[in-house]
This record gives C-alpha cells, structure tokens and sequence, in this order.
C-alpha cells in the first residue's frame, strides 16, 4: 500500500468532481439553446448533460486480497466512464412569433431545469469540499511522519 493512496484517492474524486461542475456549467449556459443539434435537416434543442462516475478498482474482495499481498499495487477512486445525455422529452411553449416555432406556434425548450442543475451544482461543491480536507488531512499526517524521523 502506498502511502500516497489516500491523496491518489482524492484526487481521482477531485478530478471527477471538477468534470461534473463543468457539466452542469455547459447545461446552465445552454437553457435557453433551442438550436443545440442537427438531425435529419431540423435543429433539436440542447439536450441536458449528465455526468456517469463508477468506482476505479472491483469489488471489495478482490481489494482485501491486494491488500493483504503488499507486493501488489491497487488503484482506488472514482473515474468519470461517460457523459451521457438526458432522454426527458422537451418542454413546448407557445411562443409563435419564436424564429423555431413550428406550425401551431409552440417551441421545443431544452430539458434543463435550473432548480435541478443548481442542486446537482451545490452537491458537487461540497463533494469537492470533503475531497479536499481529506487530502489536506492526508498531506497533514504524513508530514507528522515525516518530522518523526527528525
């Protein structure tokens, strides 16, 4: 085990926690998009983003069994594995005189709800908080090793 893992740890959750931000970023920026996408000669409006994280390593026997061999080297964490879009239909507001109204007057609004995205924005902060006063912990208490040693 090596003792940078718990910094490795959190930077890997410091990593994904920034791409998630910058995630909801792109999907606050765009609420307002009605011309997001090109398909099949029509323009679709911006389809909200979500980030897709899964644990770095398997389950937690195979980790017991790593560590218990000290000669084998493990990776723990968090990754982002995707982004993916979300499949909410589009919200249709009257709004004839819209450039992208259709026939009837009513235009296709993206699926990004403000109220949503802020909750989803504060989560990450925080998550991105703790990640970083664990490392400051870690970085903390292998200082003290280090003046040990003195």
């Amino acid at each position: 085990m090596s003792i940078f893992q718990s910094i490795n740890t959190s930077g890997s959750a410091l990593t994904a926690q920034r791409v998630r931000m910058d995630v909801i970023s792109s999907n606050m920026a765009n609420m307002d998009t009605t011309r997001g996408e090109f398909v099949d000669g029509q323009w679709q409006p911006y389809r909200r983003k979500m980030v897709v994280t899964q644990p770095q390593g398997n389950q937690f026997s195979s980790f017991l069994n790593k560590a218990m061999d000290s000669s084998s080297r493990r990776t723990a964490g968090v990754k982002v594995t995707e982004i993916t879009e979300d499949q909410t239909p589009f919200e249709l507001i009257y709004d004839p005189e819209h450039p992208d109204a259709n026939r009837e007057g009513y235009v296709a609004m993206p699926n990004v709800d403000p109220l949503k995205e802020m909750v989803d924005l504060i989560s990450s902060t925080r998550s991105y908080e703790a990640n970083v006063t664990v490392m400051n912990a870690s970085k903390g208490m292998l200082m003290k090793a280090l003046e040990i040693g003195k």
